[in-house]
C-alpha cells in the first residue's frame, strides 16, 4: 500500500531505527510491499522505513530511475533487512543529494567511494556485497535514514546556512509535493 512520506520535521526521522525482528516474516513482507509501491509512486530512488513512519532498520534501493545518468545502474534493485556496514573506503566522494523527505531540497555530501555491507534481503537470506559509485551513495544516504541523519546533518556548514529557511518551511508544512507526504 501507497504509504504518506514523512517531511524534514517529522520525530521519526531522527529516531535510530531498531532491528526488524527476523521472526516476523509477513509483518516485514508487508512493510517491503510497501516501501517499493510508496518510492515507485514518489519516482525517488531510494526509500527507509522510517521515511514512511515505521521505525525499523528496513530500506529499498532502485537505480532504474538513475539509468539514464548512470546506465550501470539499469536494474539494480536492493531491498536491505537490518543491514550493517562491515567496511567502509578511505577514499571518499562527492555527489549531489536530495530526499523524498526534504523536498527541494539539494546539496554536495561526501562520503565513502565504497562499502562492503551485510544484510537479509526479501527472502531473509544473508547477503555480504560491495557497492560503489552511485550505487553506494543511495545505499549510504538510506542507511543514514536508518540512524536518525538526514543529508542536510553531512553538508558542509555554509551550505547548511543557506539551506535553513527552506528546511524551516519544510518542518512548517509549507512545501508542496507530488507524492503523498505528511509531517509528524
Amino acid at each position: 500500500m501507497i504509504q504518506p512520506i514523512y517531511l524534514y520535521g517529522s520525530e521519526v526521522l531522527r529516531n535510530i531505527a531498531p532491528a526488524a525482528d527476523l521472526s516476523k516474516k509477513e509483518e516485514i513482507a508487508t512493510l517491503v510491499a510497501d516501501l517499493w509501491e510508496t518510492l515507485a509512486k514518489s519516482e525517488g530512488c531510494g526509500l527507509a522505513a522510517p521515511q514512511i513512519g515505521v521505525s525499523l532498520r528496513v530500506c529499498v534501493v532502485d537505480g532504474d530511475v538513475m539509468a539514464d545518468v548512470y546506465p550501470y545502474l539499469k536494474g539494480f534493485k536492493r531491498t536491505f533487512i537490518n543491514p550493517v556496514t562491515v567496511e567502509e573506503s578511505e577514499e571518499q566522494c562527492e555527489y549531489n543529494e536530495g530526499c523524498l523527505s526534504v523536498p527541494g531540497v539539494y546539496a554536495d555530501v561526501r562520503r565513502p567511494a565504497v562499502i562492503k555491507v551485510e544484510y537479509y534481503d526479501e527472502n531473509l537470506e544473508k547477503k555480504t556485497e560491495t557497492f560503489d559509485k552511485f550505487a553506494c551513495r543511495m545505499i549510504q544516504h538510506e542507511f543514514s535514514h536508518l540512524d536518525g541523519v538526514l543529508f542536510t546533518d553531512l553538508v558542509a556548514p555554509i551550505r547548511r546556512k543557506i539551506i535553513a529557511k527552506k528546511l524551516l518551511n519544510i518542518s512548517r508544512g509549507r512545501v508542496g509535493t507530488a507524492y503523498k507526504s505528511k509531517i509528524k
